[in-house]
């Protein structure tokens, strides 16, 4: 039956994988791979993995679970290449919106071909892998990597510019009527409308009305072809009809010898020359004063249009200095992470650890393989993903090795203290990385650009990490048993003995966390609007690199301006950044004051971001939304899997976690950004991957029958998951130390927040979830044994 289960469950996987195979295939034919080759090496290790669920024997186990690792590390090996994300190799990210004009809606098909006419416009440029997605329904998120400074206004005005091109017929009395009109001495005539042509002659700018025809004889859309020219009157642009254009072109020259037509950009007149003769062939030209780079750009944007005006909403630049330096920051955070995990583990858990170190490694080869094999991009949040995935996957190890403590303990063989163990602990794995995964779900479908990189990353690494523990660790015990090790030894930091009444001082307790929220809340309060940075009130940020030693006091002096902020930050290279935040649009001004003021600095600027409000204002409340959404689906699955006092209590420690580091980040004068959302949202998956085991100890002991008053039950299981939560709190928090000490000053304030969630979320799983579900399922009146018994749902065990 057990096999017969697991087929079925690996349905959806296959369904899943066969759907996915036009994915697989643009991502790696996009890197020169054989996609068939992905696709068959995929379904070959699925059915491998099937095959070792389904079987009951231990050597054919052991081989199937052998078979394929090897086979999945090579698959990922083969394609470890990963793109870099705009804050790594550096580059500069545009948010465009489409703006609705009256009579057209932006519906899908405009917003498809703003995507390709803004493609093409970006590919005239020629730089490496440029992406270009829709974001949400009215915009598009452009990014180029390694845009190069000079070129920044030049590609801002490529992608604004709507470029209406129109070929209109002028009236054939037009300087008589224009004379009469202007005079009051006669109405326009019918069809006819006045526009506007504007020129330069002799140094001179002049304008002059003409008459046109009010529908356009022929539209932009007949344009096959725009390229720059040269001639006598200097650059204009050339232009290629098509087929059915050329034809309505020639058509129109032939009837109108003699006359003027009007070539009308965005409803003014470039040019409007007379018809000497009938021009075959398709081929018209504009004329004018124009540079060699405006006729480029006007060429390029002519034979691309946009069909609906846009605007740029947010711009975010950054160098590819500071790209190398957050490259050089990550390695450094993600070695020293690395490296102070394996040594606690493997001193720790002694031969049992290094069982663990190679699924951890393993982990981490899996991570950065699938990330390639699906064309995600890695950016600096995602490096941070992937430090704090080296801290979580520890968190699986730990639980099988405390549960593998506990069975040997009882005297049981080792081989059936190896089995027992991961029995046991697959059910808490299964519902803590659940909990986790929800919030990185919604962190995925609610967030732009690098946070939603972080969410991948954090997806990946957790389903990464409960394969390896689950099957790669399983399986190195499995043969070592099989070659005769009789047993394993391991240090034991709380005694089996401790019986420490946690719930007996818990008014105390929740009193503390009550009045720190308090305290932290109104902190928060008080500090209003400077709680937000850029990416939530809307402004610009600067970020400037000086040849020679500079001050903030000194830059603030130079701006003498209150509504300025500036801040010296240093990175893991020992460089020193000046950080300079400001309303909108005014970056630029401040940078050519500074240069100006402070020519012996020599500053060069590493990035620059421009967030406008509505953006800012939208990013507040989808990060509320998110929160919202993670809350509500933590608490539906917490209340199906054990029972609604449950789901109400880890809520309640999820709030009370998340609004203590909130208060707690405002208290030292941080301010809160996009990557921060991020960083929140990672904290209550953490709060309630935490509070999840303790919940798991206090079901096992309603389900087993174990005497003893529900309060007396709850305290021997928060005491029997004491060294657990202490293990995985301090290696996760080793990870993110090495993040906050070598991350650099992007990821900083990012490791902060998390290095306090931790605290708080350790906290909150002992003494205050536990305490919400005593109280709330006394209040309710009802056997809270017999209500978890009615709701527990059967997990699968591997």
């Amino acid at each position: 039956m057990s096999s017969f289960f697991n087929f079925f469950a690996t349905l959806p996987l296959m369904a899943a994988v066969e759907k996915a195979k036009p994915a697989i295939a643009a991502a790696q034919k996009a890197r020169g791979m054989d996609p068939a080759l992905v696709f068959w090496s995929g379904l070959l290790i699925l059915v491998l993995f099937f095959w070792y669920l389904s079987t009951d024997f231990a050597r054919r186990k052991r081989i199937l679970g052998t078979i394929l690792t090897v086979a999945i590390v090579a698959l990922c090996f083969s394609n470890f290449h990963v793109n870099l994300g705009l804050d790594l190799q550096g580059g500069t990210s545009f948010l465009i919106r489409l703006k609705k004009i009256e009579g057209q809606t932006v519906d899908t098909q405009v917003l498809d071909q703003a995507v390709e006419v803004i493609r093409k416009r970006v590919d005239k440029y020629g730089v490496g892998e440029p992406v270009i997605n829709k974001a949400g329904t009215d915009r598009i998120l452009v990014q180029i990597p390694q845009l190069k400074s000079e070129q920044l206004d030049e590609v801002k005005l490529q992608l604004q510019q709507v470029a209406k091109l129109e070929l209109r017929l002028v009236h054939p009395q037009n300087d008589q009527l224009i004379q009469k009109i202007e005079a009051g001495e006669a109405p326009i005539p019918p069809g006819y409308m006045l526009a506007t042509e504007k020129d330069t002659r002799d140094g001179r700018d002049f304008e002059q009305k003409i008459l046109v025809h009010k529908i356009a004889d022929i539209a932009g859309d007949e344009v096959a072809r725009g390229y720059p020219i040269y001639d006598q009157k200097g650059w204009g642009v050339g232009l290629q009809l098509t087929s059915k254009g050329g034809d309505k072109f020639f058509k129109l020259t032939s009837e109108h010898v003699g006359e003027r037509f009007a070539i009308m950009l965005d409803g003014n007149i470039r040019s409007a020359p007379r018809i000497n003769e009938p021009i075959p062939g398709g081929n018209a030209s504009i004329t004018g004063h124009f540079t060699e780079t405006e006729a480029r750009n006007l060429a390029s944007v002519l034979e691309n249009p946009l069909s609906v005006p846009v605007a740029i909403e947010e711009t975010r630049s950054v160098s590819s200095t500071l790209g190398e330096d957050s490259i050089r920051s990550g390695i450094y955070a993600g070695v020293g992470g690395l490296v102070l995990v394996l040594i606690f583990v493997a001193f720790y858990y002694r031969l049992a650890g290094l069982i663990a170190i190679v699924a951890l490694l393993v982990n981490v080869v899996i991570l950065i393989g699938i990330m390639a094999m699906f064309n995600f991009v890695l950016t600096l949040p995602g490096i941070a993903g992937i430090i704090l995935t080296i801290g979580l996957a520890v968190d699986a190890n730990v639980l099988i090795y405390e549960r593998l403590r506990e069975e040997l303990s009882a005297g049981k063989p080792f081989a059936a203290a190896v089995q027992g163990a991961y029995s046991k602990a697959f059910t808490v794995i299964f519902d803590a990385n659940a909990t986790t995964l929800i919030t990185a779900a919604i962190l995925f479908w609610r967030a732009t650009g690098p946070v939603k990189g972080f969410a991948v990353t954090l997806t990946v690494g957790v389903i990464a990490s409960v394969f390896t523990a689950m099957i790669v660790g399983r399986n190195c015990f499995d043969w070592a048993i099989a070659r005769g090790l009789p047993g394993v030894k391991m240090l034991h930091l709380i005694s089996d003995k401790a019986n420490i009444d946690f719930l007996g001082k818990r008014r105390m307790w929740v009193g503390i966390s009550v009045a720190v929220i308090i305290i932290s809340m109104t902190t928060f309060v008080m500090r209003g609007q400077k709680n937000f940075g850029i990416d939530f009130k809307g402004g610009d940020l600067l970020t400037l690199k000086s040849a020679n030693p500079v001050s903030e006091s000194q830059v603030r002096a130079a701006i003498n301006n209150p509504d300025v902020v500036v801040q010296k930050e240093r990175a893991a290279g020992g460089e020193d950044y000046i950080v300079i935040r400001s309303p909108l649009d005014t970056a630029e001004r401040i940078q050519s004051n500074l240069i100006e003021k402070m020519p012996k600095a020599g500053f060069v600027q590493v990035q620059k971001d421009r967030v406008g409000t509505l953006v800012g204002r939208e990013l507040a409340t989808g990060s509320l939304i998110a929160l919202g959404l993670g809350m509500l689906g933590i608490l539906v699955y917490v209340t199906a899997r054990f029972e609604l006092s449950f789901a109400i209590g880890a809520l309640v420690a999820l709030l009370h976690d998340v609004s203590i580091t909130v208060g707690v980040f405002a208290m030292f004068g941080k301010e809160l950004s996009l990557v921060m959302v991020g960083a929140i949202l990672t904290i209550a998956g953490y709060s309630i991957n935490d509070t999840i085991v303790v919940y798991d100890r206090i079901r096992e002991g309603l389900h087993s029958g174990r005497k003893g008053s529900i309060q007396e039950i709850m305290n021997a299981s928060i005491n029997e998951t004491l060294s657990r939560t202490l293990l995985t709190s301090g290696t996760t928090l080793l990870s993110v130390a090495a993040l906050f000490f070598f991350g650099g000053p992007t990821l900083h304030d990012f490791a902060f927040a998390i290095l306090i969630g931790i605290v708080v979320g350790t906290y909150s799983s002992i003494f205050i979830a536990s305490p919400i579900v005593l109280w709330w399922s006394r209040r309710g009146g009802q056997s809270l044994a017999r209500e978890v018994k009615k709701s527990a749902t059967p997990v699968v065990q591997a």
